[in-house]
């Protein structure tokens, strides 16, 4: 049984060539009213074409939605990432991943203001964003008609889309007729790039690919420290600075970027099942990564720090796959969130060459004490003869199974 044809549609509109021809695709294959919600993530591209681009393709002023979603972005969703130490596959810091609930939530918001009973996206039947982007919209409007162009529409090439674009006036820049080296998705927290020249892993990405740092080779021969401040895990300050979480960010993407800091080439598993090669820069989240675990060694206690350990690797894969909205995911944010309470203080850190190490760190909340760990005289808080009743009892299981399987205890 085929659905009902969509009759006001929420799309998410970056103002480029796909979601252009996307957008004229659904006024003609289903004559539906098109609502534009473009999101400012902090990309670093000028979004006031999008609007004269969706005017000249027919779009009301009143249906077109350009939001600012820096601050929201980095405060609700980058930090509390952060929070755990999230990588996927020991490497990722899913910059992508992380910005697709927002685009989601925002894209729902808009069609409850405006009385839409659609939402559309430009993701691809072969990626994980069609999956990050739907099950954000099912779990915030469980009955929301979802339009899926790729997975839909008729064409079955690039030339035939562009084809598309120059019937209807859908206006193709000079570099959209070749093929274009490699596709780049970007936002404050990284740069993506994949395909095209990046699809062999075997071969090194040219250096244009990178698109948020200089290579390392080229950063300046001295090193540069900072200072961050955190206060209960997230940072509010550099050098002494008080900074908004995007201002933060941004600040911290800048040193980054001086500083060759961020770089990396992984092969990663999608969640639809297939591996895919992606060059990622994220300059200031890598900072921000050895910045918060430099913070939290000397304030969390280690159960608390290894557990954390033990579930970040959940925790990543549950946004890596899109499942923010979902109650695991807030069920071990909640336990992220409250292993934080303690995690203030400053954190000093030096870039040098696309290395980052911490130099020092200071916290009222500290649990390290200098005088249980010192080699020299210091209070008489320890027993070194201690030391030999905990070794026995821990080695107990174990003399007792080289006894049985007959080795000398």
């Amino acid at each position: 049984m085929s659905k009902p044809a969509p009759k006001k549609v929420v799309l998410a509109y970056s103002g480029g060539l796909d979601t252009s021809i996307i957008l004229k695709w659904l006024q003609t294959e289903y004559n539906a009213e098109v609502v534009t919600f473009t999101a400012d993530l902090g990309q670093g591209e000028e979004l006031a074409p999008a609007k004269e681009k969706a005017l000249k393709l027919g779009i009301k002023p009143e249906n077109i939605f350009i939001d600012d979603l820096r601050e929201e972005f980095v405060r609700d969703f980058v930090f509390p990432m952060f929070r755990a130490n999230t990588v996927y596959e020991g490497q990722y810091l899913l910059g992508t991943s992380i910005a697709r609930p927002l685009i989601s939530k925002r894209q729902i918001e808009i069609a409850r203001m405006v009385g839409a009973d659609a939402v559309c996206h430009g993701a691809t039947g072969k990626g994980n964003d069609q999956v990050r982007f739907e099950l954000g919209y099912y779990a915030l409007e469980p009955d929301i008609r979802v339009v899926a162009p790729w997975r839909e529409w008729d064409f079955k090439s690039r030339e035939a889309l562009l084809d598309f674009a120059e019937k209807h006036q859908i206006p193709i820049s000079k570099d959209k007729r070749g093929e274009a080296p490699f596709s780049v998705d970007a936002n404050l927290l990284h740069s993506s790039s994949e395909g095209k020249v990046l699809e062999d892993p075997a071969v090194e990405a040219p250096e244009f690919v990178h698109q948020r740092t200089i290579a390392p080779e080229d950063a300046p021969d001295a090193p540069t420290i900072i200072t961050v401040a955190y206060e209960k895990g997230d940072p509010v300050a550099i050098d002494g600075e008080a900074l908004s979480p995007a201002a933060l960010l941004t600040k911290l993407n800048q040193l980054g970027h001086d500083n060759g800091v961020g770089r990396l080439d992984m092969v990663e598993n999608r969640f639809i099942g297939m591996k895919s090669r992606g060059v990622y820069e994220t300059p200031g989240g890598t900072i921000l990564l050895a910045a918060h675990r430099g913070m939290e060694s000397i304030t969390l206690d280690r159960g608390a720090m290894h557990l954390k350990d033990e579930l970040m690797p959940k925790y990543a894969s549950l946004i890596y796959n899109g499942f923010w909205f979902s109650p695991e995911r807030e069920m071990l944010q909640a336990a992220i969130d409250y292993s934080q309470q303690k995690v203030s203080g400053t954190v000093r850190v030096k870039l040098y060459k696309g290395n980052i190490t911490i130099i020092g760190r200071e916290s009222p909340n500290s649990l390290y004490d200098q005088d249980l760990v010192t080699f020299e005289e210091g209070v008489q808080a320890y027993d070194h003869k201690d030391a030999e009743g905990f070794i026995k009892l821990n080695a107990l299981r174990l003399r007792v199974l080289a006894k049985r399987d007959g080795q000398k205890g």
